[in-house]
Protein backbone atom coordinates (compact mmCIF):
# COMPACT_ATOMS: atom_id res chain seq x y z
CA UNK A 1 0.00 0.00 0.00
CA UNK A 2 1.37 3.45 -0.91
CA UNK A 3 0.55 6.63 1.39
CA UNK A 4 -1.29 9.37 -0.73
CA UNK A 5 -0.83 13.29 0.91
CA UNK A 6 -3.34 15.73 -1.05
CA UNK A 7 -4.21 19.06 -0.17
CA UNK A 8 -7.52 19.97 -1.78
CA UNK A 9 -9.92 23.33 -1.70
CA UNK A 10 -13.51 23.09 -1.55
CA UNK A 11 -16.40 25.58 -1.77
CA UNK A 12 -18.08 24.65 1.38
CA UNK A 13 -21.71 26.14 0.43
CA UNK A 14 -23.49 22.77 -0.46
CA UNK A 15 -22.02 20.87 2.17
CA UNK A 16 -23.15 19.90 5.79
CA UNK A 17 -19.70 20.31 6.50
CA UNK A 18 -16.44 18.21 5.66
CA UNK A 19 -17.19 14.44 8.24
CA UNK A 20 -19.79 12.02 7.20
CA UNK A 21 -23.00 12.19 8.60
CA UNK A 22 -26.16 9.84 7.31
CA UNK A 23 -27.75 11.28 4.59
CA UNK A 24 -25.44 14.31 4.06
CA UNK A 25 -23.30 15.74 1.19
CA UNK A 26 -20.17 16.10 2.64
CA UNK A 27 -16.71 16.58 1.46
CA UNK A 28 -15.35 13.30 2.48
CA UNK A 29 -18.37 11.38 1.32
CA UNK A 30 -17.79 12.65 -1.68
CA UNK A 31 -13.82 12.12 -1.84
CA UNK A 32 -14.65 8.73 -0.82
CA UNK A 33 -17.39 7.67 -3.49
CA UNK A 34 -14.72 8.93 -5.76
CA UNK A 35 -12.07 7.00 -4.39
CA UNK A 36 -14.20 3.66 -4.39
CA UNK A 37 -14.89 4.19 -7.97
CA UNK A 38 -11.38 4.56 -8.79
CA UNK A 39 -10.45 1.49 -6.62
CA UNK A 40 -13.59 -0.89 -8.42
CA UNK A 41 -15.82 -0.63 -5.72
CA UNK A 42 -13.17 -0.90 -3.02
CA UNK A 43 -13.86 1.47 0.08
CA UNK A 44 -10.86 3.67 0.55
CA UNK A 45 -11.24 5.97 4.01
CA UNK A 46 -9.35 9.44 3.90
CA UNK A 47 -8.10 11.58 7.31
CA UNK A 48 -7.58 15.06 7.04
CA UNK A 49 -5.90 17.50 8.89
CA UNK A 50 -9.15 18.72 10.74
CA UNK A 51 -13.30 18.79 10.06
CA UNK A 52 -14.87 22.09 9.31
CA UNK A 53 -18.35 23.01 9.84
CA UNK A 54 -21.13 23.36 7.20
CA UNK A 55 -20.41 26.31 4.94
CA UNK A 56 -16.89 26.49 6.17
CA UNK A 57 -14.33 26.77 3.05
CA UNK A 58 -10.86 25.17 2.49
CA UNK A 59 -8.37 26.34 0.62
CA UNK A 60 -5.51 24.36 1.43
CA UNK A 61 -7.21 21.22 3.51
CA UNK A 62 -5.02 18.16 3.73
CA UNK A 63 -5.84 14.77 3.28
CA UNK A 64 -4.33 11.31 3.30
CA UNK A 65 -5.59 8.05 2.01
CA UNK A 66 -3.53 4.49 1.13
CA UNK A 67 -3.67 3.01 -1.97
CA UNK A 68 -2.58 0.30 -3.80
CA UNK A 69 -2.54 1.99 -7.17
CA UNK A 70 0.82 3.70 -8.33
CA UNK A 71 -0.05 6.25 -10.50
CA UNK A 72 2.21 9.55 -11.62
CA UNK A 73 0.92 12.23 -8.69
CA UNK A 74 -0.18 14.25 -11.94
CA UNK A 75 -2.45 11.47 -12.82
CA UNK A 76 -3.75 11.05 -9.56
CA UNK A 77 -4.29 14.89 -9.84
CA UNK A 78 -6.24 15.03 -13.26
CA UNK A 79 -8.44 11.29 -12.37
CA UNK A 80 -9.68 13.31 -8.81
CA UNK A 81 -10.75 16.46 -10.46
CA UNK A 82 -12.73 14.32 -13.94
CA UNK A 83 -14.33 12.92 -11.10
CA UNK A 84 -14.58 15.18 -8.08
CA UNK A 85 -18.04 17.48 -8.00
CA UNK A 86 -16.92 20.73 -9.32
CA UNK A 87 -17.16 22.79 -5.50
CA UNK A 88 -14.16 20.26 -4.84
CA UNK A 89 -10.67 20.40 -6.38
CA UNK A 90 -8.02 18.82 -5.66
CA UNK A 91 -4.55 20.83 -5.82
CA UNK A 92 -2.10 18.45 -5.38
CA UNK A 93 -1.35 14.75 -4.77
CA UNK A 94 2.34 13.29 -3.50
CA UNK A 95 3.37 10.06 -2.13
CA UNK A 96 4.24 10.31 1.17
CA UNK A 97 5.99 7.83 4.04
CA UNK A 98 3.43 5.31 5.34
CA UNK A 99 4.11 6.65 9.05
CA UNK A 100 2.87 10.33 7.96
CA UNK A 101 -0.53 11.03 9.19
CA UNK A 102 -3.15 14.30 7.89
CA UNK A 103 -4.01 15.27 11.26
CA UNK A 104 -1.05 13.72 13.75
CA UNK A 105 1.65 15.41 12.08
CA UNK A 106 0.25 18.65 11.29
CA UNK A 107 2.69 21.76 13.34
CA UNK A 108 0.03 24.59 12.56
CA UNK A 109 -2.79 26.11 10.80
CA UNK A 110 -3.86 29.11 9.38
CA UNK A 111 -7.26 29.95 8.87
CA UNK A 112 -8.94 33.45 7.43
CA UNK A 113 -12.12 35.04 7.65
CA UNK A 114 -13.80 36.96 6.06
CA UNK A 115 -16.47 40.83 6.10
CA UNK A 116 -17.82 43.16 4.05
CA UNK A 117 -19.05 46.69 5.42
CA UNK A 118 -21.48 47.90 2.51
CA UNK A 119 -24.18 49.62 3.58
CA UNK A 120 -26.55 47.09 1.56
CA UNK A 121 -26.24 43.29 0.92
CA UNK A 122 -24.35 41.78 -2.23
CA UNK A 123 -26.08 38.25 -2.88
CA UNK A 124 -22.71 37.65 -4.53
CA UNK A 125 -21.11 37.13 -1.30
CA UNK A 126 -23.51 35.58 0.81
CA UNK A 127 -22.17 32.06 0.74
CA UNK A 128 -18.47 33.54 0.93
CA UNK A 129 -18.08 36.24 3.70
CA UNK A 130 -20.24 37.88 6.26
CA UNK A 131 -22.09 41.35 5.87
CA UNK A 132 -21.50 43.70 8.78
CA UNK A 133 -22.81 47.52 7.63
CA UNK A 134 -21.29 48.76 11.29
CA UNK A 135 -18.46 51.04 11.79
CA UNK A 136 -15.60 49.17 13.59
CA UNK A 137 -12.83 50.27 16.06
CA UNK A 138 -9.91 48.88 13.71
CA UNK A 139 -7.51 50.47 16.30
CA UNK A 140 -9.02 48.64 19.41
CA UNK A 141 -9.42 45.46 17.67
CA UNK A 142 -5.73 45.07 17.05
CA UNK A 143 -5.00 46.21 20.39
CA UNK A 144 -7.51 43.09 21.67
CA UNK A 145 -5.59 40.68 19.67
CA UNK A 146 -2.40 41.65 21.45
CA UNK A 147 -3.89 39.70 24.47
CA UNK A 148 -4.61 36.91 22.49
CA UNK A 149 -1.19 35.83 21.27
CA UNK A 150 0.69 33.50 22.68
CA UNK A 151 0.48 30.47 25.02
CA UNK A 152 -3.30 30.51 26.62
CA UNK A 153 -6.26 28.03 27.95
CA UNK A 154 -9.03 28.91 25.15
CA UNK A 155 -11.68 27.26 27.19
CA UNK A 156 -13.83 30.54 26.48
CA UNK A 157 -13.38 30.89 22.64
CA UNK A 158 -14.34 26.87 22.44
CA UNK A 159 -17.76 25.35 21.81
CA UNK A 160 -19.10 23.94 24.94
CA UNK A 161 -19.63 20.80 22.47
CA UNK A 162 -16.23 19.93 22.22
CA UNK A 163 -14.96 16.57 23.97
CA UNK A 164 -11.41 17.64 23.56
CA UNK A 165 -10.25 18.38 27.43
CA UNK A 166 -6.86 19.89 26.73
CA UNK A 167 -8.07 23.36 25.36
CA UNK A 168 -4.80 24.81 25.70
CA UNK A 169 -3.68 26.46 22.10
CA UNK A 170 -0.89 28.50 21.39
CA UNK A 171 -1.82 31.53 18.40
CA UNK A 172 1.50 32.96 17.03
CA UNK A 173 0.04 35.72 14.84
CA UNK A 174 -2.99 37.83 14.18
CA UNK A 175 -3.77 40.30 11.33
CA UNK A 176 -6.47 42.18 10.77
CA UNK A 177 -6.77 43.76 7.32
CA UNK A 178 -9.01 46.38 5.53
CA UNK A 179 -9.04 46.54 1.91
CA UNK A 180 -11.86 48.85 0.74
CA UNK A 181 -15.20 47.39 2.42
CA UNK A 182 -13.77 44.25 3.08
CA UNK A 183 -12.04 43.35 6.26
CA UNK A 184 -10.24 40.08 6.49
CA UNK A 185 -9.08 38.43 9.69
CA UNK A 186 -5.97 36.15 9.34
CA UNK A 187 -4.78 33.80 12.68
CA UNK A 188 -1.97 31.01 12.66
CA UNK A 189 -1.36 28.94 15.54
CA UNK A 190 -0.50 25.41 16.60
CA UNK A 191 -4.09 24.19 16.65
CA UNK A 192 -7.72 25.60 17.54
CA UNK A 193 -10.47 24.11 18.75
CA UNK A 194 -14.11 23.40 17.88
CA UNK A 195 -16.04 27.16 16.92
CA UNK A 196 -12.12 28.87 18.37
CA UNK A 197 -12.21 31.36 15.35
CA UNK A 198 -15.80 31.82 14.68
CA UNK A 199 -15.99 32.94 18.47
CA UNK A 200 -12.60 35.13 18.41
CA UNK A 201 -13.99 36.86 15.64
CA UNK A 202 -17.06 37.38 17.58
CA UNK A 203 -15.29 38.86 20.41
CA UNK A 204 -12.69 40.75 18.48
CA UNK A 205 -16.33 42.62 16.84
CA UNK A 206 -17.86 43.31 20.05
CA UNK A 207 -14.57 45.52 21.05
CA UNK A 208 -14.73 46.88 17.23
CA UNK A 209 -18.61 47.60 17.77
CA UNK A 210 -17.57 49.22 21.76
CA UNK A 211 -19.00 46.96 23.42
CA UNK A 212 -15.57 45.61 24.90
CA UNK A 213 -12.53 47.12 25.66
CA UNK A 214 -9.48 45.13 24.49
CA UNK A 215 -8.36 44.72 28.46
CA UNK A 216 -11.30 42.48 28.93
CA UNK A 217 -10.02 40.16 26.80
CA UNK A 218 -7.37 39.29 29.44
CA UNK A 219 -10.22 38.34 31.73
CA UNK A 220 -12.56 36.54 29.04
CA UNK A 221 -9.39 34.01 28.81
CA UNK A 222 -9.09 33.64 32.71
CA UNK A 223 -12.84 33.06 32.99
CA UNK A 224 -12.26 29.76 31.08
CA UNK A 225 -15.93 30.29 30.13
CA UNK A 226 -17.49 29.90 27.48
CA UNK A 227 -19.84 32.15 28.61
CA UNK A 228 -17.90 35.20 28.60
CA UNK A 229 -16.29 35.38 25.20
CA UNK A 230 -18.95 36.99 22.16
CA UNK A 231 -21.15 35.26 19.78
CA UNK A 232 -20.11 32.86 17.63
CA UNK A 233 -20.23 34.32 13.75
CA UNK A 234 -21.74 32.47 10.74
CA UNK A 235 -19.76 30.03 9.19
CA UNK A 236 -19.28 31.16 5.72
CA UNK A 237 -16.88 33.72 6.16
CA UNK A 238 -14.50 30.86 7.35
CA UNK A 239 -11.79 29.14 5.27
CA UNK A 240 -9.24 26.88 6.31
CA UNK A 241 -6.48 28.59 4.42
CA UNK A 242 -3.09 26.37 4.92
CA UNK A 243 -1.85 23.43 7.05
CA UNK A 244 1.76 23.25 8.07
CA UNK A 245 3.90 20.05 8.79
Amino acid sequence: MIRYKCIISYDGSGFSGYQVQPNKRTVQSQIEATLAKMHKGRNVKITASGRTDAGVHAKGQVIHFDSPLSLLEEKWVAALNSMLPEDISVLSVVKVDTNFHARFDASGKEYRYFLYQSSKRDPFQRNYAVHYPYPLNLKDMKEACQYLLGTHDFSSFCSARTDVEDKVRTIEEIEILQDGEQISFRFVGDGFLYNMVRILVGTLLEVGSGKRKPPEIVEILEKKDRSYAGKTVPGQGLYLWNVYY
